[in-house]
């Protein structure tokens, strides 16, 4: 790591833990989030991110097949129309400066989320570019993430 961001700016930190606490409070899917947010760390190239959302993926039941074709999912018959919709925005609001935010990838979000939740999707894109641009700064670790999810579940007791 170049530097530790965490000890050397705590009040970054803290700024960019409540944003994700409100993105963490959304009634999207967890699934179609963390689809986004994989996404967007590969556009970005951030392994850490890499790293923390497929393994969070995966410990939450994502068919690994979709995440092996997630940079290509246009082209994949994997994905529902109300998720290239979520991953269409995210491509777009992360290449901001290239794409906009076009109108129609906007229209085709109405379809399947309401204002609120097209917000909460604005605000997880959001969050993930910041995350992306700081650990891709600093050289974040990658591979020694653990989801907490895998925890979770490893702690259950097997029916």
């Amino acid at each position: 790591m170049r530097i530790d961001w965490v000890k050397t700016f705590p009040e970054g930190l803290n700024a960019m833990i409540g944003l994700q606490k409100v993105v963490n409070k959304s009634k999207i899917d967890q699934k179609l989030l963390l689809l986004m947010v994989t996404r967007a760390s590969q556009i970005n190239g951030c392994a850490h991110c890499l790293d923390m959302h497929t393994k969070d993926s995966i410990a939450i039941g994502e068919d690994p097949k979709r995440l092996n074709v997630l940079a290509a999912w246009r082209d994949a018959p994997f994905f529902s129309d109300k998720e290239r919709a979520a991953l269409a925005w995210t491509e777009s609001l992360t290449l901001v400066a290239e794409k906009g935010a076009p109108e129609n990838e906007y229209e085709e979000l109405k379809k399947y989320f309401s204002p609120k939740e097209i917000m909460e999707l604005t605000f997880a894109i959001v969050a993930i570019n910041g995350w992306n641009r700081i650990n891709v700064a600093v050289k974040s670790e990658v591979g020694s993430y653990v989801s907490p999810y895998k925890k979770k579940k490893e702690a259950e007791p097997a029916s």
